[in-house]
């Protein structure tokens, strides 16, 4: 039985730029000490040759502490500057590659949404909006909700503070 995927989970490796890692490589990360889970935590990994699988759809991703029942979870590699600090590092490709998987997704669960794994931080101020200073990791190193609005189902309410302006700004304009 397929599950129905709700949310589609955007992350990083946290790597640094221009290091090339594998599947199996984050597949060893997760299911040795400390982590020991089953399996990779990721559905699809994005590296510098093209995607990789990871877990199989079919099954949960260990991906968002309380919102992986219905995900996808993707991985690029990449996600630190050469000095361990957050930085956008996707390639052209792995742009291109994100999409790719995003669309395909998208045409089997069109109401998905889409979210970086940051934007899945807890409100600690209630305040309705994720902002930076509450985001747990700062994976996936950039605002994926923005980046991919236009995928993104009808009536999206963006998590993020930084897409929930951009949206009352691009609202603005067209009012």
């Amino acid at each position: 039985m397929m599950r129905e995927i709700k949310e589609i989970h955007i992350h990083c490796s946290a790597t640094r730029e221009g290091q090339a890692i594998t599947a199996d490589t984050i597949r060893r990360w997760h299911t040795s000490a400390p982590r020991s889970w089953s399996d990779i935590g990721y559905h699809y990994i994005i590296g510098f040759q093209g995607i990789e699988f990871g877990r199989p759809l079919h099954r949960q991703p260990a991906s968002a502490r309380g919102h992986n029942k219905n995900a996808a979870a993707i991985c690029y590699i990449g996600g630190l500057d050469s000095n361990g600090k957050a930085k956008d590092t996707r390639t052209e490709r792995q742009k291109e590659l994100l999409i790719k998987i995003i669309k395909q997704l998208k045409a089997k669960y069109p109401k998905a949404k889409i979210h970086g794994h940051r934007d899945l931080s807890p409100d600690k101020n209630k305040d309705g909006k994720i902002d930076e200073w509450e985001f747990m990791k700062m994976c996936p190193c950039f605002d994926a909700e923005l980046e991919y609005a236009e995928y993104q189902p009808d009536g999206f309410k963006p998590k993020s503070a930084a897409a929930q302006k951009a949206v009352k700004n691009a609202k603005a304009k067209t009012d």
